[in-house]
């Protein structure tokens, strides 16, 4: 139940960044085109591409809630996964896009020099996606979410590429109109490379990848449980905001069922507590 209520408070994360990136993105992309800025316009439509990146990342959460069935007896989780992986081509498809126009615009034979509004638009969109990557990368920390986090890291990269937008654009007003096509096609490295961040995050949680670190963390709390021999293997998954562990211990050989299930039940305990480990199976062998 409470993997389920975590996954409700991340929907609220999610909505937060919709909401703010169809007013960014549409105040962006319509003022970038008054003011003549290729920056800003690169910034709106990366703003643009974050409105489906959230969708698919709440779209994966809702799914993520629905409880277990007969089909997926370990519950829906991945879901929101898949939708961070879904968003990661949403996104390299548009940063592609943004590195073609602004490549484009440089070889023009004329550059104007973008108006100044779009620069104060830029650093006002810089302030709003920073207060809300703050909230959601909180939010992340809280319900251990890794599609939340990608939307942090999301929001995040979003509000650097205001701030480089806005320099451009200033630098341009010194005689430099170049400055605002290159700094577009900085927005355009910018969003491919966190495509490929958040695409090699999700691919390797739905390979069954799993932190070797944090493995040797759980490894090194079980090995401290009194009545734990040794630990002859372990293995961790991930699905979506959760954690599962599979574990062989050993253990006294003169100990009865009753004593040896009393051991598993104290190293479930201990995994949940000290490491947020929604399920763990554990294997008991004589030592």
């Amino acid at each position: 139940m409470e993997a389920y209520n975590e996954l409700k408070q991340g929907e609220r994360g999610a909505w937060l960044s919709i909401i703010a990136y169809v007013i960014l993105s549409f105040v962006k992309i319509f003022i970038g085109q008054t003011a003549s800025s290729e920056a800003l316009m690169a910034d709106g439509l990366n703003n643009a591409t974050d409105i489906i990146v959230s969708i698919s990342v709440l779209i994966g959460l809702k799914i993520s809630r629905k409880p277990p069935d007969r089909d997926h007896p370990y519950g829906h989780f991945r879901a929101e996964t898949v939708a961070s992986l879904i968003a990661s081509f949403i996104m390299v498809a548009v940063g592609l896009h943004v590195l073609y126009q602004a490549t484009m615009k440089v070889f023009q034979p004329a550059l104007e020099t973008p108006d100044m509004v779009a620069a104060w638009t830029a650093l006002g969109g810089a302030t709003v996606m920073f207060l809300v990557f703050w909230y959601n990368q909180r939010l992340a920390k809280r319900i251990n979410s890794n599609a939340m986090r990608a939307v942090a890291v999301d929001n995040r990269s979003d509000a650097l590429v205001s701030i480089g937008a806005f320099i451009g654009i200033v630098g341009s007003q010194f005689g430099l109109p170049w400055l605002d096509p290159l700094t577009a096609f900085i927005v355009g490295l910018i969003i491919c490379k966190t495509a490929w961040d958040i695409f090699r995050d999700s691919s390797h949680a739905l390979t069954d990848g799993f932190d070797d670190k944090k493995l040797e963390e759980i490894k090194a709390t079980i090995s401290k449980i009194s009545g734990v021999k040794c630990i002859k293997d372990i293995k961790g998954r991930v699905h979506g905001n959760n954690v599962f562990i599979d574990v062989i211990i050993g253990v006294d050989p003169s100990l009865n069922v009753v004593e040896s299930h009393t051991i598993t039940e104290i190293v479930e305990e201990k995994l949940k507590k000290e490491h947020r480990i929604a399920h763990s199976h554990i294997h008991i062998e004589p030592e």
